[in-house]
C-alpha cells in the first residue's frame, strides 16, 4: 500500500499546475533546428537523463528525487515525445544522441554525466563515442548494442498493438509484461497499477511519432562505436531481463574500455521502478565517485 501511495504523491508531483507552485512554466530550448522540452531540478554537476521508448522526461522521477541532492538533473523530452517538437522524416538514435549533444551545447553545459534506460542507453552509447568530449561518465541501464532479431520482433509487436489503439495503453498492455517481472504483478499490483496511472497522466504520444521512435530502435546499430567510448561506464542489466538482456552485457564490457558491469537481481528491464531504492543507491556511488569532471552551465 505504501508503494502505491508514493507512487500517486510522485504523479500528482510531476503531473499538478507547476505555476501554482511558482516554478513557472516548463523550459524549452532550440537545439538541433526543433524544440526541445525539459526539466531541470538540484545543483551540483549536470547529469543528463535521457528518456526510453515511447517516454517524457518525468520517466525518472523517482531517480531525480535522490540525484538532485547530488546533482543538477536535466531531464528532457526527446523530439516527438512529451512537449518536445514533432518533426517528419526518419528517426535513429545516431540523430536522438546529436539533439542531445545540441541540447547541451545550447544550455551552455560543456561536459555532464550521462545516463540512459533503454531508448536511453542507445542513444547514451552515439552520444559518448560521437562527442567523446562532452561526456563526463556514461551510465548504460538495461541497453544494447545492436538490435538483433529476438528484440526486432518484440518491437515489432509493439508497433502492431499501437496501431489498433493507443500508444499509451500498448505501453501499459504489451511494453509492461516485458519491464517488469511476473512476481512484482503478483506482489505489488497496486504498485503496478500506480506506474500504469503514471503512463496515461502524461502526454500521449502520437502514433507516427511512436513509429518513428520505435523504428529508430529497430535500427539501433553502435557495435562499431563503443570502441570510441572514452567515459567511465557503468553497464547495468535486471538479471531477469528477456528483452535486453545479459546476451549483450559481455559485447558491451568488453568493447567499452573503462567500464563496469552491475546486475539487479528479482528485476527485468525496468530496474528503475522495479527496486527504486537499491538502483538509486548503486548508481549514485557510481556517479558519485566520478563527480569532479563535469562543467556546468557557464554563467
Amino acid at each position: 500500500m505504501w508503494l502505491s501511495i508514493v507512487v500517486h504523491h510522485v504523479i500528482w508531483l510531476w503531473t499538478c499546475d507547476k505555476t501554482k507552485l511558482g516554478a513557472g512554466a516548463m523550459p524549452k530550448v532550440k537545439a538541433n533546428n526543433i524544440t526541445l522540452n525539459y526539466e531541470q531540478q538540484g545543483t551540483g554537476e549536470p547529469l543528463i537523463l535521457i528518456p526510453f521508448l515511447t517516454a517524457d522526461h518525468a520517466c525518472y522521477a523517482f531517480q531525480v528525487a535522490e540525484y538532485a541532492k547530488h546533482f543538477t538533473c536535466i531531464s528532457l523530452d526527446l523530439r516527438g515525445t512529451g512537449e518536445s517538437e514533432k518533426t517528419e522524416g526518419d528517426y535513429s538514435t545516431e540523430v536522438l544522441a546529436d539533439d542531445v549533444a545540441a541540447f547541451m551545447r545550447a544550455l551552455g553545459i560543456q561536459k555532464a554525466h550521462i545516463s540512459g534506460l533503454s531508448l536511453g542507453a542507445a542513444i547514451g552509447m552515439w552520444l559518448a563515442a560521437k562527442h567523446s568530449d562532452i561526456v563526463a561518465s556514461l551510465s548504460l541501464h538495461s541497453g544494447w548494442s545492436k538490435t538483433d532479431p529476438f528484440l526486432k520482433t518484440i518491437i515489432e509487436g509493439f508497433q502492431v498493438m499501437a496501431k489498433t489503439g493507443s500508444v499509451p495503453e500498448m505501453v501499459v498492455l504489451a511494453l509492461f509484461p516485458w519491464c517488469l517481472t511476473p512476481e512484482l504483478y503478483a506482489a505489488k499490483p497496486e504498485y503496478v497499477q500506480s506506474l500504469a496511472d503514471f503512463v496515461r497522466s502524461r502526454p500521449a504520444q502520437s502514433l507516427e511519432s511512436f513509429m518513428q521512435q520505435s523504428n529508430a530502435v529497430l535500427s539501433h546499430d553502435a557495435e562499431a562505436q563503443l570502441g570510441r567510448i572514452k567515459a567511465p561506464t557503468l553497464i547495468t542489466f535486471g538479471r531477469h531481463d528477456v528483452a535486453t538482456s545479459t546476451r549483450f552485457s559481455d559485447r558491451m564490457k568488453g568493447k567499452i574500455k573503462n567500464s563496469e558491469l552491475l546486475m539487479f537481481e528479482g528485476c527485468a528491464h525496468a530496474t528503475i521502478y522495479e527496486n527504486v531504492a537499491e538502483f538509486n543507491d548503486k548508481t549514485l556511488q557510481f556517479l558519485k565517485r566520478h563527480a569532479g569532471s563535469a562543467v556546468a552551465a557557464a554563467s
